[in-house]
């Protein structure tokens, strides 16, 4: 009899099981890191052009430049090492508490050096599915194999009318990783003899083009952080690997956006 309810309550116990909802997917965790000014309204409207756009899960901005903003940030190589190492291990926790989890980091100017820094400092096991790189401070020659390793795709916008900041600025002041010459961001990237072909394949670069325009893209620094950007051109980049093509410019699109006033920054 006591053999006859054992599995009768098994049996009970496996019909509730199965009955029971699947445990909700772990949700996306996109992070992002800004340039040498901080935590600035730019990268709000990107952010919020992010979610409005579609992108799902948790988006985060870690703010690295503490009270060094500016050109102090630039010039900070401890500061640099220091916070490419917390983004390391935050990404790493990440990683390992969820595993499977689809993590994407987005970068701008000399946020894409701390970005590219904390790949390069992950462990073996820990490969994020995106990273995107918006008007690189990095040198045009910086070795990028190491951190994309820990990466399934990566894409870089870079732009030739980004010529104050990461022309002169750079070719006076250094990059972030401290060459006097043009960035990345300006020229794109170029991938050194010494370097892993293979992992480059994993690097899509694209050049500003003038149909940008309409949203709010006007080929300056801060062009790929605009909210109309973001949300139609960013998006589906993210979401598929290739960037829309956008509709031919005409008088009434050859404005720039004006970025929403209010935002509402807490996702």
């Amino acid at each position: 009899m006591q053999s006859v309810l054992v599995k009768i309550s098994l049996l009970i116990f496996l019909l509730f099981a199965s009955a029971a909802p699947a445990a909700p997917a772990t949700q996306p965790y996109l992070l992002h890191i800004p340039g040498i000014g901080g935590h600035l309204p730019l990268d709000d409207h990107l952010i919020q052009g992010l979610h409005d756009g579609g992108i799902a899960g948790k988006i985060e901005l870690y703010d690295w430049t503490g009270a060094d903003r500016g050109l102090m940030a630039l010039m900070q190589e401890q500061r640099h090492a220091k916070q490419s190492e917390i983004v390391a291990k935050m990404l790493a926790q990440k990683a390992h508490a969820f595993p499977g989890i689809q993590i994407t980091v987005t970068s701008h100017s000399g946020g894409c050096g701390i970005a590219v820094w904390a790949l390069e400092k992950l462990p073996d096991d820990v490969v994020i599915e995106n990273l995107l790189m918006m008007q690189s401070a990095l040198s045009p020659d910086y070795d990028l194999s190491k951190a994309l390793r820990h990466v399934h795709h990566a894409y870089s916008l870079y732009s030739e009318l980004d010529s104050v900041v990461l022309g002169t600025g750079t070719r006076t002041a250094g990059t972030v990783d401290g060459v006097y010459s043009d960035a990345a961001g300006r020229v794109g990237y170029k991938m050194p003899a010494t370097a892993d072909a293979r992992q480059y394949q994993k690097l899509k670069q694209f050049e500003y083009q003038d149909e940008w325009m309409q949203y709010g893209d006007i080929g300056d620094h801060i062009g790929p952080m605009r909210y109309r950007f973001a949300k139609s051109m960013i998006v589906p980049l993210l979401q598929t690997g290739e960037l829309p093509k956008p509709p031919p410019l005409t008088p009434a699109t050859t404005q720039a956006t004006i970025e929403p006033s209010t935002l509402n920054t807490q996702h």
